[in-house]
């Protein structure tokens, strides 16, 4: 009779091509130059997120300039209302 299908290895088969590791599924690697390799790979990765975070960063504070610079010059653009003059005849307006 043959042997059922390990029940974990649909999983493994899925997380497998994209790198992921599935705590205690895998086997504990024994070469420790496959580590240092697998922890220089990921600290490439961390270095490029953390440069496209900071570059988010800037382009988010950039933005926000730009649209304190417009609100500032459509303030400068635009005339005040000018305040209510009573007529000449020294009358307030009516209520």
């Amino acid at each position: 009779m043959s042997q059922p299908p390990d029940p974990l290895e649909f999983l493994k088969s899925l997380w497998g091509p994209m790198g992921l590791p599935m705590s205690g599924l895998n086997p504990p690697a024994t070469a420790s130059s496959e580590l240092d390799k697998r922890i220089a790979e990921l600290k490439s990765v961390e270095n490029w997120l953390n440069l496209n975070l900071g570059v988010l960063h800037m382009t988010i504070q950039s933005l926000e300039m730009q649209k304190a610079a417009l609100a500032a010059i459509k303030a400068a653009t635009t005339p005040a209302a000018a305040p209510e003059v009573p007529p000449a005849g020294g009358e307030g307006p009516k209520k």
